[in-house]
């Protein structure tokens, strides 16, 4: 972790366990069974079983694949997003919010590259992998905690039915075959 990133989480504690789970808790209630926030529900949670399989892999080859799977869900839900639900949020008047996730997302991409370059077993390969672990758990905190919630109660019938159909497409256009059953 750079001193940068160290200075960064000093002044910025990330959010409890509690605060989390409370949000999923309000974004699952809000979401409908299929809808786009549904599936970003879901694939946020295949996320976070893919990094706790990267961390449970017990040999380098393993570890090598566990990241591979990591490195498809985050890509293909960043695309997602980026290409169908950002655009939304910002045409919602969230323009700092759409930015933000934007960044967040490229920063994440950055640093699984890096994260691709150490040796699998070796203790700053987990040490980076927690860090971008806490940068994905923040995002996705941010996500469910009001971002996706006011998307969700502003936007109409008819926009909700194109952003799940949308999101839906580009996640499958990149994961594809990928995608966890």
């Amino acid at each position: 972790m750079s001193i940068l990133d160290r200075f960064i989480a000093a002044v910025t504690p990330p959010e409890t366990e509690e605060a989390r789970l409370e949000a999923r808790t309000k974004a699952t209630q809000a979401a409908m069974p299929g809808d786009w926030l549904d599936q970003i529900l879901q694939h946020h949670m295949d996320i976070e079983d893919a990094f706790a399989q990267v961390k449970a892999a017990s040999n380098a080859a393993a570890r090598t694949s566990a990241l591979k799977t990591l490195g498809i869900l985050l890509t293909g839900h960043a695309i997602a997003e980026e290409s169908v639900i950002y655009p939304a949020l910002a045409k919602d008047g969230e323009k700092a919010h759409a930015g933000l996730g934007y960044d967040e997302q490229a920063m994440v991409k950055v640093q699984m590259a890096l994260l691709e370059r150490l040796e699998p077993m070796s203790q700053d390969f987990i040490d980076k992998l927690e860090h971008i672990e806490g940068a994905v758990a923040h995002h996705v905190y941010a996500e469910e905690g009001n971002w996706f919630l006011d998307l969700k109660d502003s936007a109409s019938a008819e926009e909700q039915a194109v952003l799940t159909k949308r999101y839906a497409e580009e996640y499958e256009r990149y994961v594809g075959a990928d995608a966890p059953a």
